[in-house]
């Protein structure tokens, strides 16, 4: 028996607004954007709730109730569910009501949809605990698997799944890793004795993520029969097709045919004898461990390099980064609610994201997702607000 593995990513960050020089010393709002610019988290979230996650997570919830094989995972950064609760809770209650059915896992990460694993354990377990209460309150469950922060995985962070209890840990299957081996297999981490990991799939994953609405792709149109008949013919144990939620109708628009090809697949691939639906937890527990796999440097689900340098590949995104974890101490002891809270969302990953200068399909991609007009201004706004923090706390402090 095959198994198809399906997680989903539902992530929606605090953009900064379009913070000026001008407005340090005078404005601590750095997220609340009244414009209709694209930088209006309110606006951005009821939007991408209206075209994703509501039709997306109504027709999953008719898929669940017709077809009782079906299982999928989701993993939600905290940010985003706060943001839901309070502009989208529609969504909130469609989410609740696909976990009651017993057959969706909710995953652990990281609260802030951050990087503090590299930067700050100490901030990284803040955060992961802080995760784990967000999931408890609204859907009473308690991950079992973890997915940290852009898919990013090293052997160390397997001993530290191990330490806490988790199951299994999830990580991109790349190929310079895995070498001959195939991504659908349970594999052993390397610095972990009872957690298991699970491989993304990268190709079928962004055949649906990145390629599904491309006229360029020799495969497109893809269909849900043909798609099936491509995880049957895959080898191994577990087809992990690990992607962002926002697949379904905001990166790929309802008109490309996504939620039919959504609707269709289940019924497709059980006409394909010897598959079936697996949560995370369920492929750990059905399937023995194919090889050890070792990944002693960060590899990440982001760009052709497969790396962090999505976020830290360039200076302007290693003087960001190091400068907002160089005040943890001293955010930390000043005992500010209000401060610690805005410090956590300034390391959101996507603020150094946005940043990134790549060229080619990568940089494509940043532009894509950015809603600044350049790197450089996404840049000049972080800092500008990074900069008022720092006149905060030193009030604070003194």
């Amino acid at each position: 028996m095959k198994s198809v593995c399906f997680y989903f990513q539902v992530h929606q960050p605090y953009r900064v607004k379009k913070y000026r020089v001008f407005d340090i010393g005078t404005d601590p709002e750095y997220f609340n954007d009244r414009s209709e610019s694209d930088l209006n988290n309110r606006k951005v979230l009821e939007k991408v709730a209206s075209k994703s996650y509501i039709p997306a997570t109504r027709l999953l919830l008719q898929l669940l109730q017709k077809h009782p094989e079906l299982k999928v995972s989701f993993s939600f950064s905290g940010v985003a569910l706060e943001q839901l609760e309070r502009y989208a809770p529609e969504a909130i209650e469609l989410f609740k009501k696909v976990i009651d059915t017993g057959r969706v896992e909710v995953l652990g990460e990281t609260y802030y949809h951050s990087l503090a694993f590299f930067y700050s354990p100490t901030e990284f377990e803040q955060q992961v605990t802080k995760h784990r209460e967000i999931i408890r309150r609204l859907f009473g469950v308690r991950p079992r698997v973890f997915r940290n922060t852009e898919l990013s995985y090293r052997n160390d962070l397997a001993g530290w799944a191990d330490a806490n209890g988790y199951a299994g840990i999830l990580a991109e299957g790349w190929d310079p890793i895995l070498g001959w081996r195939s991504p659908n297999y349970v594999y052993k981490p390397v610095g972990s004795q009872n957690t298991r990991l699970l491989l993304k799939n990268y190709r079928l994953s962004d055949d649906l993520a990145f390629r599904f609405s491309s006229r360029d792709w020799s495969e497109w149109p893809l269909t849900a029969e043909k798609y099936g008949a491509w995880l049957g013919a895959a080898e191994g144990d577990t087809v992990n097709l690990f992607m962002d939620y926002e697949t379904f109708g905001e990166h790929q628009w309802e008109d490309t045919g996504i939620f039919a090809f959504l609707e269709q697949l289940p019924q497709e691939l059980g006409k394909n004898n010897g598959i079936d639906f697996k949560t995370p937890s369920e492929v750990i527990a059905s399937y023995d461990v194919r090889d050890e796999v070792d990944m002693p440097h960060t590899v990440t689900w982001a760009d052709t390099d497969r790396d962090l340098t999505a976020w830290v590949g360039n200076p302007m995104q290693k003087a960001a980064i190091e400068a907002i974890y160089a005040l943890e101490q001293d955010v930390i002891l000043a005992n500010d609610g209000r401060l610690i809270e805005d410090w956590r969302k300034l390391q959101t990953s996507d603020h150094f994201y946005y940043m990134c200068t790549k060229w080619f399909g990568d940089g494509d991609v940043h532009a894509y997702f950015s809603p600044y007009e350049s790197p450089y201004d996404a840049y000049m706004t972080y800092m500008n607000a990074l900069s008022d923090l720092r006149l905060r706390l030193s009030k604070r402090s003194g």
